[in-house]
C-alpha cells in the first residue's frame, strides 16, 4: 500500500465500500423470492424514499461499478485503500442451487474488480447462509481460491438470527480461516412501523445490528467462538452508546445470563466501523471498544455515507496513537493477519 493522498505516514483504510455486481441481480431477476423481497421494502418505505432510492442507485451506478471511478473517490478522500464488498442484497430466501450460483458470481465479481487495484483495493464476498454447509464450502473458495478477506452477512437470515445454532458450522469456518465477518444490515424488521420519512435506515438499521450483535453476545456464540473476527458497520448501531443496560441485566436476572463475562466485555472482542457522524461519538465509541477494535468506514459511495472521513477522525480530537489505528492501523492489522495468502 502507498502512503495516504497528501498526508505522511501509514495508509489510510476505509473498511467500508460497496460494489454493485448487476450479474448477480439478473440471476434472481423476476423471481418470486425477490418479488416478496421487494414487496416487504416497499412495505418498509414511503413512496417519496423510494423513488429517492431508485434515482440514487441510478445517479451512483459508475461509482458502484467502476474501479476508475472508485479510485477517485478514495483520492479525494484522501483514502489510500479500501475493503470493498457486496451491495448488502444476499437473497437469503434463494435455494442451493440459485444460492450457489449468486454467492459465486458477487464473489468473482469482486475479486475481479479488487485485482484491478490489488494494492488499494480489498475483497469481501458473500455466502448463502440460509444453507450453512454450502455457506462453509463457498466461504472456503472466496478466501482460498479467490483470496477474499472474508464475507459480509445481514443481520438477519430470512428470519433466522445470525445467533442461530444453525449458523455455527459458517462461524467456525470462520474463525478456523481468519475471515472477517462483516455484519452490516439491509433493510429493518420493524417494517412499517418505521416507513416515513426514511426512518427505516436511519433509526431502523442501527437497531438491526444492535438486535443482531446483542444476540451473539447474550445466547454464548462469541464465547464458543473466541476468534471470530467479526466487525461491525455504522458503529455497530446502538450496542455501544447503551452497553450499560445489557450489563446490568446480566447481572441482575439469570435469564439474561446466557453469556460468560458482562456484555460489554465482548465489544472488545469485536471490531466497528467509525461511521457514528459526529465527533463526540466516535470519541465516545473509541472509548467503549478501544480505538484498536475501530476501523474506517465511508458506507462509499451512498448519501449515508461520508465523504470526507478524515476530517470527522481529525475533529474527535483522539490521541496521536488512537487517530493512527483508527486512520488504518487496526484496519491493517485486520486485513494482514487473518489473511492466509
Amino acid at each position: 500500500m502507498s502512503a495516504p493522498v497528501g498526508r505522511p505516514g501509514a495508509p489510510v483504510v476505509d473498511f467500508h465500500g460497496h460494489l454493485a455486481v448487476p450479474a448477480a441481480e439478473a440471476i434472481v431477476a423476476g423471481t418470486p423470492g425477490l418479488a416478496a423481497e421487494l414487496a416487504a421494502e416497499q412495505r418498509a418505505h414511503s413512496p417519496a424514499s423510494l423513488a429517492v432510492n431508485r434515482a440514487q442507485l441510478e445517479r451512483l451506478r459508475p461509482r458502484l461499478t467502476d474501479v476508475s471511478a472508485r479510485l477517485a473517490d478514495l483520492d479525494a478522500m484522501g483514502v489510500d485503500a479500501q475493503v470493498v464488498g457486496p451491495m448488502p442484497m444476499h437473497h437469503y430466501w434463494a435455494d442451493p442451487a440459485t444460492a450457489a450460483r449468486l454467492a459465486r458470481t458477487v464473489n468473482e465479481a469482486v475479486a475481479a474488480h479488487c485485482a484491478a487495484a490489488p494494492a488499494r483495493l480489498h475483497g469481501l464476498g458473500t455466502v448463502p447462509l440460509q444453507h450453512p454447509d454450502l455457506a462453509v464450502t463457498l466461504l472456503a473458495e472466496a478466501v482460498g481460491e479467490l483470496g477474499l478477506h472474508g464475507i459480509s452477512v445481514s443481520t438477519t437470515v430470512h428470519g433466522r438470527e445470525l445467533a442461530d445454532p444453525a449458523h455455527d458450522p459458517v462461524w467456525r469456518a470462520a474463525e478456523g480461516t481468519g475471515a472477517v465477518v462483516f455484519v452490516h444490515p439491509w433493510g429493518c424488521s420493524l417494517g412499517e412501523r418505521l416507513a416515513t420519512h426514511y426512518l427505516g435506515n436511519t433509526v431502523g438499521q442501527p437497531v438491526e445490528t444492535a438486535v443482531a450483535l446483542s444476540h451473539l453476545i447474550f445466547t454464548g456464540v462469541l464465547d464458543r467462538f473466541p476468534g471470530l473476527r467479526l466487525v461491525a458497520a455504522h458503529g455497530g448501531g446502538y450496542l455501544p452508546t447503551y452497553i450499560g443496560r445489557s450489563d446490568h441485566a446480566w447481572r441482575v436476572r439469570a435469564d439474561a445470563r446466557g453469556c460468560a463475562e458482562p456484555p460489554s466485555a465482548y465489544l472488545r472482542r469485536m471490531w466497528f466501523d467509525a461511521l457514528v457522524y459526529t465527533p463526540r461519538a466516535l470519541r465516545h465509541l473509541v472509548a467503549e471498544v478501544g480505538a484498536d477494535r475501530v476501523v474506517l468506514g465511508t458506507d462509499h459511495p451512498f448519501d449515508m455515507g461520508v465523504g470526507d472521513p478524515l476530517a470527522r477522525l481529525d475533529a474527535a480530537g483522539l490521541s496521536p496513537a488512537d487517530r493512527a489505528a483508527v486512520a488504518g492501523g487496526t484496519a491493517l492489522d485486520l486485513l494482514l493477519k487473518g489473511h492466509p495468502r
